[in-house]
């Protein structure tokens, strides 16, 4: 059962480690690429539809990482699952502190609402969206390492 675990717990935080990654350097260059309000109209659809999503990703991940600490207390590996879910939890609160209030704003913008320092806003919000791809990364890392 605990390998079970391990293998879902992993691969769920692979799949939102990728999504994220994608945002990062795909999506959002590509948004950025094309011509007039296309940019703020994709971001602010990728901020209404991927914001119902990602709470639930995030918050999952979490806890099937903190249940794997535990029901592995004891055996190797332990210590990267709990720094894993460190990480994690560090995702968490960063998302809350700093991106939810940006995504918040600019998934209701239209191009006639939307305020001047849009494009500021956005890319403060990638600045911290790239610390947040890294820290993800490390998670999974340690998760991957931890199955090891």
């Amino acid at each position: 059962m605990l390998d079970a675990l391990e293998i879902v717990t992993t691969v769920i935080v692979g799949l939102l480690v990728g999504v994220e990654f994608s945002v990062a350097f795909v999506i959002n260059r590509i948004l950025d690429a094309l011509p007039d309000d296309s940019a703020q109209l994709g971001r602010s659809h990728g901020g209404r539809m991927l914001g119902a999503l990602m709470p639930f990703w995030y918050i999952g991940s979490l806890v099937l990482s903190a249940i794997w600490a535990v029901a592995g207390w004891g055996e190797g590996g332990v210590g990267l699952v709990v720094a894993a879910g460190g990480l994690l939890l560090l995702s968490v609160v960063m998302s809350l502190l700093l991106l939810v209030p940006i995504n918040n704003r600019g998934k209701t913008w239209t191009p006639e609402n939307r305020p001047e320092d849009w494009k500021e806003q956005m890319n403060r919000w990638d600045r911290y969206h790239y610390a947040r791809v890294a820290i993800l990364i490390a998670a999974f890392a340690s998760l991957v390492t931890a199955l090891a």
